[in-house]
């Protein structure tokens, strides 16, 4: 294995190991040069030899480890941004994302992931016209990378006193967040707006502008963060999650390229896309890529108990 020291102590995960390693060449060097310089030590020096290679071994195998682990996180990071809008149907489909977001959150939970609300923009009937949540833990990108599309829900609204079945729709965005980025933004298409955050009271709420938008001019995205305190941290969370934003859309171009020769694929990650149907009246809920149904929807959307749902959505797409 070929080991380079300095480049494994710049990372802190490896940084320990390198400095133990660096240490056993040394050992390695003086042993040889004992042996060279006494040939009477020749045995002696051979056990220490071989006794120096297995603690090699072993933190050469500590080092793949991580490496392999590392490649691993790069492509399916243990953090993402969900990004829930609210799309056709008004009021109810306020609603629609709001019980949406509820679900993910809900799901989170029985995965033992940490969400975090970055932004949301209310509806009057206190629905989410817009919600940003950051979900982190272990393999939460494999598992809701398939989530991304349009969500369409079927129902008669508690309002409606005819009984005819509406339909609303909202999309959901899963966007990794990776600790490397292969786009660069050229400072100059930015632009930045600050503001006070809202929130419930305390002495230095709305004081102080720590909320963060920031707008990507070429391509009209706008990022906002509020969840921090400080501003300069929801700038640092804004630039993070238009990255991620930016990176999606260029693979979500790339994928429509060769959309034909992809069709056994599981959509191109378009938000577009109408994934999947929930129809209260039938309790059940529908996936249109994989042609699937399942229900008791009251448990998937009320309970976040999407765990079946994903695993066979997963199941497909390896198969």
């Amino acid at each position: 294995m070929n080991i380079n020291i300095e480049e494994l102590k710049k990372n802190p995960k490896t940084s320990h190991l390198a400095e133990v390693y660096e240490k056993l060449m040394h050992d390695e060097e003086n042993v040889r040069d004992m042996i060279e310089g006494d040939e009477t030590l020749t045995e002696l020096g051979k056990e220490d030899l071989d006794n120096i290679k297995i603690q090699k071994d072993a933190i050469e195998k500590q080092i793949e480890d991580i490496s392999v682990s590392e490649k691993e996180e790069e492509e399916f990071p243990n953090e993402v941004i969900l990004e829930i809008r609210a799309g056709a149907g008004g009021d109810e489909a306020s609603i629609f994302a709001f019980e949406l977001a509820q679900m993910y959150e809900k799901y989170a939970a029985r995965m033992g992931w940490i969400t975090r609300t970055i932004h949301e923009s209310k509806s009057p009937v206190g629905g989410y016209k817009e919600a940003v949540i950051e979900i982190k833990g272990k393999n939460v990108y494999k598992n809701l990378r398939f989530e991304t599309g349009v969500h369409r829900i079927q129902r008669i609204p508690a309002t409606e006193k005819s009984g005819r079945i509406h339909t609303s729709t909202a999309s959901v965005a899963i966007l990794p967040i990776r600790k490397k980025h292969k786009f660069e933004i050229n400072p100059v298409d930015l632009e930045m707006e600050f503001s006070r955050s809202g929130g419930a009271g305390g002495q230095n709420v709305n004081k102080v502008e720590t909320a963060v938008r920031i707008i990507h001019i070429p391509t009209g995205i706008d990022v906002r963060s509020t969840a921090e305190r400080s501003q300069l941290k929801n700038r640092e969370l804004a630039m993070s999650i238009l990255l991620s934003k930016l990176e999606a859309l260029q693979e979500e171009e790339e994928a429509k390229k060769y959309a034909n020769e992809r069709k056994e694929q599981i959509g191109t990650g378009d938000r577009s896309e109408k994934i999947r149907t929930y129809n209260e009246t039938q309790d059940r809920v529908t996936d249109h890529r994989i042609k699937q149904s399942w229900h008791n929807i009251k448990a998937i959307v009320g309970e976040g108990a999407l765990e079946q749902i994903i695993e066979d959505i997963s199941n497909f797409k390896n198969e």
